[in-house]
């Protein structure tokens, strides 16, 4: 039979012949089940069948405990009540061909303590075929054999038990042989007696079936080759053996000795024992000499696995007749497993106010020997407020004996021992960590009464200051500390603004950037809360002093560099070397070295002129003023801060060298508008070189004119007045000829408003100037002849 027929069944067998059955005797409740039942399937309502509410099976803690097995056949469903199953059950993995399989589970109820013995009886279903151990028989029989002789078959096996089982042989259609069988043991009677010169061999087919439904069968072929003469099969000096043999034996042990004799002399005689039907399990544990017919142990044999093994043992002669007898073999019971304790419940922590007799916890402890060797005590140690008070079956209640405080002990090693009463005696022991839970009477303590920060301006946003520390010598959420920030303000603004705290860590940022020139310091306060009900609380104050960073450039006071104007200073000419000039005055924002200011000229007209205070600003002159040091002086000054890396601001300074501002007929304006100063020099340009085009076109005009009237006296008619204050030292005149006498003469292009108004200095023609009485005796062509062409003089015009 194949897979699918075994499928079919389950099917049919669950939704046809599947039942359940209940009693409720003492409070204990009992159901039947088939096996091989699908995972999560209903077994039954245990709170229905308890009387017991759903909500009472979860406030309680419901749940299913199984003796003497490792596996979880069954789980409860606290949402239904419902007991299902959680693992595939096997009736012959259980029980094999024990008449009824029973498993035995405990719903234990806590709060108070309450259990109920549950059983469940697995039904054997019929899946498992009549099996034969090998496929092919071989017998050898001699034709002089007589008619009702019989010849042992081995029997088929079944795992299934009762109607499922093996219940009858069918033998194929022949000619010689017809099938015997009875309750010990399956036949061929020879029906016919055997001619070999006519068959010297047969093939038999032989077919176990079960009663089950649908039923299910096993075959197999039996070879029979006719010889001459072997008239006995061996016969076994016992119909059944049996024997003891305690759990603990070695391997190598003889168990027993069967023993089998033949009548036949010679080869026909010689008996070879073996094993016949033996299961998967028992194959490995045992072994049989097949000359002597001893045997022994060779596995590990476990008295809480199996209890007794029974097998067939086949004596064959030498010519193949069969012989076959059942051993049985009892397990003893030893002392070899030590109890087993089981933490079922366990309510940890404890809370200090806890009042004495409080049940804290379950215990279950388990044997799995029996009789004596699996009774058990148990004892706890002498010197923790807690004790065992036995409750039911093998389940012991954990009990508080006195007042537990967490201040003197806050946690317990509790060590339960379990001895069973076997011989010699074995025990167990098992720690139980428990811990004592804390009430919320202590608030948090910071570490230091007050708490300070330093950080430099300018900060990033989120940069770290410092961290609190607050400790509670409560328990968890009771020692489980929170810090914030209590409210307040710092400078008009809310002190959230300013700083931040980790709930958790305790580690205060900052929010946004600081300013040391605002504010140097501030103070918050920090609030550290427990998460105890209620919460408790304790501050702690936070001083944030900002350090200073050289952020800011200096800023020149004097002189002013905003807008257009111009500051200028007046310089004697008869000033000293060493004589204060003037002074820059600068401040920087800044505090300590980084306000520090130093001042530098990093350029000047005449750089060996003047020289200004390293740290005062004031501009001194380093030597006496000369009469050939330039009028105008121009000094850019440089004031750099201390800081690291330094910065600095620049101004210039304009200086006259005069001794009154009367000697100076125009200022012209030195500086200008940078945003404008390519437009306004465009448009001199422009208007120079428009004026200087016309002008220049009249004075060639004019000069050609005059030139052919030759009056020379007109050389000096265009001349300018030019006012002695734009001249230079050197420049002399001599009276009412307007004629230059001193070493160089100059043209002076005069520009008013002009913006870049100065002195053209030109080459000397001093050896060409006359007297004015010679130059008026000269004739016209003896002052062409000394100044030659009249577009070659030098002239002073306006432009």
């Amino acid at each position: 039979m194949g897979d699918k027929e075994f499928s079919e069944l389950r099917t049919i067998f669950c939704f046809a012949s599947f039942f359940v059955t209940l009693h409720l005797v003492h409070g204990d409740l009992s159901y039947s089940i088939p096996e091989e039942m699908k995972r999560e399937s209903v077994v039954g309502n245990i709170a229905k069948d308890l009387g017991l509410d759903l909500r009472t099976l979860s406030s309680r803690k419901a749940r299913v405990d199984f003796e003497g097995t490792r596996k979880r056949y069954c789980d409860i469903n606290l949402n239904t009540g419902d007991l299902t199953t959680s693992e595939r059950i096997d009736r012959e993995s259980l029980c094999s061909k024990k008449p009824s399989c029973v498993v035995k589970v405990d719903l234990v109820l806590e709060n108070p303590l309450e259990l109920h013995r549950l059983t469940l009886h697995i039904q054997d279903v019929n899946d498992n075929s009549p099996k034969f151990k090998k496929n092919l028989i071989e017998m050898e029989i001699r034709e002089s054999a007589e008619k009702g002789n019989r010849f042992s078959i081995e029997e088929a096996h079944d795992a299934d038990i009762g109607q499922n089982a093996v219940q009858r042989y069918k033998l194929q259609q022949n000619d010689n042989f017809i099938l015997a069988v009875d309750s010990n043991k399956v036949e061929l009677v020879l029906e016919n007696k055997l001619d070999r010169e006519k068959q010297k061999d047969l093939n038999l087919l032989l077919t176990a079936l079960d009663g089950g439904s649908p039923q299910r069968s096993g075959t197999v072929v039996i070879h029979v080759t006719v010889l001459d003469a072997n008239d006995n099969a061996p016969v076994f000096s016992q119909t059944v053996y049996k024997a003891s043999l305690p759990e603990d034996s070695p391997p190598d042990t003889v168990v027993i000795n069967v023993s089998a004799t033949d009548a036949d002399e010679g080869v026909n005689g010689d008996v070879t024992y073996d094993f016949g039907h033996i299961s998967d399990d028992d194959v490995n544990v045992f072994s049989i000499d097949s000359k002597t017919g001893e045997i022994r142990v060779t596995g590990v044999i476990d008295f809480e696995d199996s209890s007794s093994f029974e097998m067939r043992v086949e004596a064959k002669d030498g010519l193949g007749l069969t012989s076959y007898v059942k051993v049985i073999i009892d397990v003893t019971d030893v002392n070899d497993n030590a109890p087993v304790i089981n933490l079922k419940s366990l309510t940890n922590p404890i809370p200090e106010n806890v009042s004495p007799g409080t049940e804290v916890g379950i215990i279950n402890v388990q044997d799995r020997d029996s009789e004596n060797n699996g009774q058990v005590r148990c004892s706890i140690q002498q010197n923790a407020p807690f004790k065992l008070v036995p409750s039911i079956k093998n389940y012991y209640s954990l009990v508080t004996t006195g007042q537990l405080d967490r201040e003197l002990v806050s946690d317990y090693n509790i060590t339960i021992t379990a001895t069973d009463e076997g011989s010699p005696p074995l025990s167990s022991s098992k720690t139980v960590q428990l811990s004592v839970a804390d009430i919320n009477d202590n608030p948090p303590v910071f570490e230091e009464q007050s708490y300070s920060a330093s950080v430099s301006e300018n900060n990033k946003p989120g940069s770290t200051l410092c961290s609190v520390t607050a400790r509670d010598p409560d328990w968890r959420q009771n020692g489980t500390v929170i810090y914030s920030l209590l409210a307040g303000e710092v400078n008009g603004a809310p002190v959230s603004s300013y700083l931040s705290v980790n709930g958790d860590t305790g580690v205060i940022h900052a929010v946004r950037s600081f300013d040391y020139e605002q504010f140097r310091s501030f103070k918050v306060h920090v609030m550290a809360r427990d998460n105890g009900s209620p919460p408790l609380s304790s501050n702690v104050t936070v001083s944030v002093f900002i350090s200073d960073v050289n952020d800011n450039s200096p800023q020149i006071l004097y002189p002013a560099p905003e807008g257009n104007s111009f500051m200028t200073e007046l310089v004697p000419k008869a000033a000293h070397g060493g004589s204060l000039v003037s002074k820059v005055i600068a401040v920087d924002a800044d505090s300590g070295q980084n306000a520090w200011l130093s001042y530098h000229i990093v350029k000047s007209t005449d750089p060996g002129l003047f020289t200004i205070g390293l740290h005062s600003g004031e501009i001194r002159t380093q030597r006496d003023i000369s009469e050939s040091d330039s009028m105008k002086q121009n000094l850019i000054v440089s004031v750099k801060d201390n800081g690291q890396p330094s910065l600095s601001a620049t101004c210039s300074m304009y200086l006259l060298i005069s001794d009154n501002l009367a000697e100076v007929p125009e200022l012209k304006d030195i500086s200008y508008d940078e945003k404008n100063s390519k437009l306004t020099s465009y448009l001199i340009i422009a208007l120079v070189s428009v004026s200087t085009f016309f002008l220049t076109f009249i004075i060639i005009i004019l000069g050609v004119r005059f030139c052919r009237r030759r009056k020379p006296r007109l050389l000096f008619d265009g001349a300018v007045a030019i006012p002695s204050a734009y001249l230079p030292p050197n420049y002399a005149d001599v009276d009412g000829t307007g004629t230059l006498r001193s070493t160089y003469n100059y043209d002076a292009y005069l520009t008013t408003g002009s913006r870049t108004s100065d002195f053209k200095f030109v080459t000397s023609y001093n050896d060409n100037t006359l007297p004015a009485d010679q130059t008026l005796r000269k004739s016209p062509s003896d002052f062409a002849e000394v100044f030659g062409d009249c577009d070659d003089f030098p002239e002073v015009g306006l432009i």
